[in-house]
């Protein structure tokens, strides 16, 4: 999953109830799930899911519950 800018944001694990569920074995998830509404997404592409906002503001506005 990457951001508006091409950053690295992290890996889906599952999508479930509007949200994207990340996996926390990712390096950018600090060992935590992190939760991206579905209303983020922009594409999905060559299995990359892009986002439509940058990176850092996708992780300003995630979840972890």
């Amino acid at each position: 999953m990457v951001g508006s800018d091409g950053v690295h944001v992290g890996t889906v694990d599952h999508v479930d109830k509007g949200e994207i569920k990340l996996t926390k074995r990712d390096a950018a998830a600090g060992g935590l799930h992190h939760y991206i509404p579905l209303d983020f997404v922009q594409s999905v592409t060559d299995g990359k899911v892009h986002l439509d906002r940058p990176a850092d503001e996708v992780k300003r506005e995630w979840s972890t519950s």
